[in-house]
């Protein structure tokens, strides 16, 4: 019998050397009777431990990690096709592992197990359970589970998804075209969690947004791919093309009689087009500006059309929430934040990956008992929360429960659940100005406050650092800055400009001693300089 190894292909893992570890693995098996069978399944979501190689046996999966081509020949010689432990880099039950072990896996639930592009492996695990409930249902009836579910749109502004749902499938219109958009332009500092479910799980988002369009009448979908994202792009169309096959998409869906159809469409590289009317715009082939509201996009959305527009990860909870009923997805979570949300860890952090934890956890708990403190051994001073224009947070505010209005009291955001760590050199009068910088560069322009107040932005905070001695000027600037960050909030289009001044705002708030000494003049370089703005869902 043949051993069975899995090694992850999503962009991560091959990223620090997945394809080369199965090239040595083959190559030191090619000489010997050894029979072995390689699964490329995706991520577990534990990138500190990538390449993580899993052996099947009959105890269950062991792993091994961070593997690299050249420990392959001495960890055949210790015994790895038998699962044997007398290695370094063996850790056990892959299960046991304390930071997998310890989370609350709904969405995640069958990440790393399966092969991404195998229909037996998914429904093996429970996929397409909640599309085959949903086919028993009537649209109402899907929309009431979704709303009973408490899910909450992931993309950043957490609008009840029932109710998106709601006023989508009672929308009238004169052409009976509606449309189902999933907004994949991944682009949040420190985010991946979309990537990772396109990549590990694509055929959950597939199932999730059929059942959408069963939900509010629609028969065609849209995945609008982050183009950076090739390998995801490859993924999913190759599992579009097997739920074609299997009867899961296109025309009489497991001989239903309803249709729904699906393709990816790719990004057109740029921030804004996170926002939901800025999508729409490129996804029609135009330039992504945003659009005034109302009409909102569930009403007029894609070529005029109700349209739904949703996260992956909002999209990704719906075959749960289908399958085992909207109260077992509510069961999790607290107050209004009901369900779970995947937490990603980057920047300067020990453990990088992806947790999904319940809401309720305290972001102290995430950057420890998960993070493992900062990769660089030094305390940490400050983490931002919720992409870049989310607040910086000091660590009097690490033991707020991460749930969304307990951060939004505090004038903070959870957004899409990235959460970008930085060690105490961290020069946070930078960190305020890479903010306006960041809207500088990725703003559509369309709007005043967030074009010109943006560039006026940087130039006050330039002065409030040059300045750093002159406390009339400061102090002037300071009231300046003040001003532009208010216009910028009350009188912007979208959110690109509406919450820019959030990590200025707690850079002064909580940082100012960094503003009051001479700084450098480059940015911190550990946050990314790409986002997505919340997509209003």
């Amino acid at each position: 019998m043949s051993a069975k190894i899995y090694i992850p292909r999503d962009t991560t893992a091959v990223s620090l050397g997945a394809n080369e570890v199965v090239d040595a693995l083959i190559q030191q098996l090619s000489t010997n009777s050894e029979s072995i069978e390689i699964v490329r399944n995706g991520s577990r979501g534990l990138f500190w431990l990538e390449p993580l190689l899993e052996i099947e046996t009959a105890e269950g999966r062991i792993a091994y990690g961070p593997v690299s081509a050249e420990d392959i020949p001495a960890l055949l010689d210790a015994g790895m096709l038998q699962g044997q432990s007398d290695h370094p880099l063996c850790l056990g039950p892959t299960d046991e592992i304390p930071y997998l072990k310890n989370q609350q896996r709904l969405t995640f639930a069958r990440a790393g197990l399966i092969d991404p592009l195998s229909i037996d492996d998914y429904r093996a695990h429970e996929g397409f359970d909640g599309l085959k409930r949903a086919l028993g249902l009537n649209a109402q009836q899907i929309v009431d589970e979704v709303k009973a579910s408490g899910l909450r749109g992931r993309g950043g502004a957490a609008f009840p998804t029932g109710i998106k749902w709601q006023t989508v499938l009672d929308a009238a219109s004169a052409n009976p075209q509606k449309y189902i958009v999933c907004n994949a332009d991944e682009g949040d500092s420190g985010t991946f969690a979309d990537r990772l479910v396109m990549e590990a799980d694509p055929m959950m988002l597939i199932e999730g947004m059929c059942i959408a369009g069963l939900a509010v009448g629609a028969s065609q979908g849209y995945i609008y791919l982050r183009s950076e994202y090739p390998l995801a792009k490859q993924i999913l169309d190759a599992a579009i093309d097997s739920a074609v096959t299997a009867g899961y998409l296109g025309d009489d869906i497991q001989g239903s009689g309803r249709d729904f159809h699906l393709e990816v469409r790719l990004g057109a590289g740029a921030y804004i087009c996170g926002e939901e009317t800025s999508l729409l715009e490129s996804l029609e082939g135009k330039r992504g500006l945003v659009r005034a509201k109302p009409p909102l996009p569930a009403l007029e959305g894609l070529f005029g059309q109700p349209t739904v527009v949703n996260n992956v990860l909002s999209l990704a909870a719906i075959p749960f929430i289908l399958a085992r009923g909207g109260q077992a997805y509510a069961d999790y979570g607290m107050g209004r934040s009901r369900g779970t949300q995947a937490f990603q860890l980057a920047g300067n952090i020990e453990r990088g990956g992806l947790v999904e934890l319940a809401f309720g956890a305290s972001l102290r708990q995430l950057l420890q008992e998960y993070g493992g403190g900062s990769a660089s051994g030094r305390a940490l001073r400050a983490v931002q929360v919720g992409g870049p224009l989310g607040a910086y947070l000091p660590e009097s505010q690490w033991d707020l429960p991460l749930d969304y209005e307990a951060f939004s009291e505090a004038g903070a955001v959870l957004g899409h659940g990235g959460i970008v760590a930085f060690d105490d050199t961290v020069d946070m009068a930078q960190q305020a100005r890479f903010g306006m910088e960041f809207c500088v560069v990725e703003s559509c322009g369309k709007c005043t406050p967030c074009r010109i107040g943006s560039t006026r932005g940087v130039e006050v905070i330039d002065r409030i650092i040059a300045d750093a001695s002159d406390h009339k000027s400061r102090d002037a600037n300071l009231e300046l800055l003040d001003e532009l960050c208010e216009t910028m909030e009350d009188g912007s289009l979208c959110a690109m400009g509406g919450m820019t001044p959030n990590p200025v705002r707690s850079a002064l708030r909580h940082f100012p001693e960094d503003f009051a000494k001479p700084s450098s003049t480059q940015p911190s370089t550990a946050a990314s300089s790409t986002a997505t703005p919340s997509t209003g869902e």
